[in-house]
């Protein structure tokens, strides 16, 4: 019987792990990102943070938090503007040019072209 070891600490598979839906959510993003320029990943405690100078998408997992009560992966997206998306779950307005947006993952498939075109705006200067 052939065990995997588990991913290296630091890493978005690690961050993820036990979560195929986070794993294949944090590849799309980054393909989707990579499509445009270079993207830095941080990966923290609480989340993996996507930048271009500064951090401007974030995927976490609540149910870090909430259990089986969150859902297992969210998608935050940093907009200068308030997009009026019914897709949203929340959105905040934690600075005077910032909205944060979250959309919660329930397949990879939710990661389509909108939210593609939304990474893409949030990813410039």
């Amino acid at each position: 019987m052939s065990v995997e070891p588990p991913p290296p600490p630091g890493t978005p598979e690690a961050f993820f792990a036990g979560s195929e839906l986070g794993v294949a959510a944090y590849r799309r993003v980054l393909g989707v990102l990579e499509r445009t320029g270079p993207v830095e990943v941080r990966i923290s405690r609480s989340q993996v943070a996507f930048r271009r100078g500064r951090g401007f998408a974030y995927l976490w997992r609540p149910r870090q938090y909430l259990g089986d009560r969150g859902v297992e992966v969210v998608l935050a997206i940093a907009l200068a503007r308030h997009d009026l998306s019914p897709r949203w779950k929340q959105v905040a307005h934690p600075s005077s040019r910032v909205w944060m947006h979250h959309l919660e993952l329930q397949a990879v498939t939710d990661i389509d072209a909108e939210v593609a075109a939304w990474l893409e705006e949030a990813a410039e200067p």
